[in-house]
């Protein structure tokens, strides 16, 4: 069975963690992750890269991760990939006081649990099952 890989892009000024992260991404065989260390460059590299999901830094420096999400958002070919903001502003044990996210994005809390990170890309960037879909089958119907 021929799958195709999840485009993952990695936005967060951070080096080893996003070397650690792509690297660990990039060796489950599922995933091609990309990473982005500088938020200026962000929006082009993204462009170029079209991923299926973005996780992005909330706090980096020249330009933090809501200005770049909404530079993202204003981009047609990016308006609507799904983007998981990284925090370590936020603790683990304070996500659900923010209903798991944050300027209605979902995020996750740093320090990362990679099996966290994993799930969040399959539930954001799964695929799709259209509306028409999801809907029950009347009895007498098989």
């Amino acid at each position: 069975m021929n799958t195709k890989r999840k485009r993952i892009l990695i936005i967060d000024d951070e080096a080893s963690f996003t070397r650690l992260l792509q690297l660990n991404l990039n060796h489950t065989g599922r995933y091609t992750a990309e990473v982005v260390n500088d938020a200026t460059t962000a929006v082009k590299v993204a462009r170029q890269f079209d991923p299926d999901i973005i996780l992005l830094d909330v706090m980096m420096p020249g330009m933090d991760g809501g200005d770049v999400a909404v530079q993202l958002r204003a981009s047609p070919t990016l308006k609507d990939k799904p983007i998981v903001f990284l925090t370590a502003a936020v603790k683990r044990g304070e996500i659900s006081s923010h209903s798991g996210s944050l300027g209605g994005l979902p995020f996750i809390a740093k320090p990362i649990d990679f099996q966290e990170v994993v799930e969040y890309i399959e539930k954001e960037a799964g695929p799709k099952v259209p509306a028409y879909m999801n809907t029950r089958l009347s009895p007498g119907w098989s």
